[in-house]
């Protein structure tokens, strides 16, 4: 208890701690109100210029276990509060660890230079304040030029004709998998598939441990093709990505086989598009396992008696 105390009384702490909380809390309520965008300005310039504001705290190690249990604190709290999931906050993680420590880089590098004075600056304190109220309306501005549309593939072979594939994926009343490691933390689950009419112009409703996804036919060709648009997205937590298709191509292989093509088609609002699209890729390419994985026993349990 006293060794608590001890360090709450660091006036050093104290202020880390406390700059930490605002500037991570301001910047996540910009994102929830809509004032910032889920970009450079967020996940790369607001985490480095932290990074050099706790680099000019005076005594380095309550600075950083201050940076440290703040984040902490931040993290716990939008997670606890349903604000985001925990897939994102752990993916999220690296990339803002990175980005702190190379602030606190740069702060040794300026002082160094004769750049920054050895002293609390105070505009050098607010610099994480600035870069939210000037970059985000600047990166708001600039991202409504529009999103690009994304796709991921996802292909694999079954030993069943097409007809028999395609009647055993257009409808799902339970899906049952060995789930992936992102599901076994976070990812949202698909629990089933229902379809309401099997026609162009036809919806199709699948359901989430998390909520729904609902989609129109576009293209039907039964043991050839089904084309979906994504017209209504219920998914919480996931406010930066936006499905637009869902398809499904059936291909002849051989005189029994079957080679299965999903494609799923999106735009996302997350920046830098280095970091994230390969991460993304990697969730949603999981949930296309799964669903392949379900199909594969769908059809063993049908059809290999």
């Amino acid at each position: 208890m006293n060794k608590v105390s001890e360090i709450v009384k660091h006036r050093s702490f104290r202020i880390s701690i406390f700059l930490s909380l605002i500037y991570l809390g301001t910047g996540f309520a910009m994102l929830h109100f809509g004032l910032a965008e889920y970009g450079w300005v967020i996940f790369v310039l607001l985490p480095f210029s932290l990074g050099v504001t706790i680099g000019e705290i005076q005594q380095k190690e309550w600075g950083y276990l201050g940076l440290f249990l703040g984040l902490l604190v931040f993290l716990i709290f939008i997670l606890s509060a349903g604000l985001e999931g925990l897939v994102c906050v752990l993916l999220a993680i690296p990339e803002i660890i990175l980005l702190l420590w190379l602030g606190i880089l740069t702060n040794k590098l300026l002082k160094k230079w004769g750049m920054i004075k050895p002293k609390n600056n105070l505009h050098v304190m607010t610099l994480p304040l600035l870069v939210l109220l000037f970059g985000s309306p600047i990166e708001k501005y600039i991202s409504n030029s529009g999103s690009k549309i994304i796709s991921v593939k996802t292909e694999r072979v079954f030993p069943y004709s097409p007809e028999k594939v395609y009647h055993a994926i257009k409808s799902v009343d339970t899906l049952i998998a060995e789930k992936p490691f992102l599901m076994k933390v976070d990812l949202p689950i698909p629990n089933k598939c229902v379809l309401q009419s099997e026609k162009v112009g036809g919806t199709r409703i699948c359901y989430f441990n998390g909520g729904t996804i609902t989609e129109r036919i576009t293209q039907l060709e039964p043991g050839k093709i089904l084309k979906m648009d994504v017209i209504d997205y219920q998914l919480t937590g996931r406010k930066w990505l936006g499905f637009k298709e869902a398809i499904y191509y059936f291909e002849q292989i051989g005189a029994h086989g079957c080679k299965l093509t999903r494609i799923t088609t999106y735009t996302s609002m997350l920046r830098p598009r280095i970091y994230w699209r390969p991460l993304e890729e990697i969730g949603i390419s999981q949930e296309h396992d799964y669903v392949f994985e379900n199909l594969n026993n769908d059809l063993k349990k049908k059809y290999d008696k």
